[in-house]
């Protein structure tokens, strides 16, 4: 028998959507901000919630600097 996947307590990602990280980094900081503090096109180049999201779902390394982007953000508070 299978046993339910467990909370995860230590994770301060757990339930955070990525659409919810982007929203909350792009009002604290605006497009231009977050292009200057992570180098990446879809930051730069006509940024969208919607291109930015496709962009980090296809690239592990790119999300993990915005996941750690926003959880030093929250910690700031």
């Amino acid at each position: 028998m299978e046993q339910p996947k467990e909370n995860q307590p230590n994770n301060p990602l757990h339930g955070i959507k990525l659409v919810t990280i982007l929203e909350h980094l792009e009002a604290r900081y605006g497009w231009e901000g977050l292009g200057s503090r992570i180098r990446i096109k879809c930051f730069t180049d006509n940024p969208s919630i919607k291109s930015s999201l496709t962009f980090l779902r296809k690239t592990p390394w790119a999300r993990t600097k915005v996941e750690e982007l926003y959880l030093r953000s929250i910690r700031k508070k």
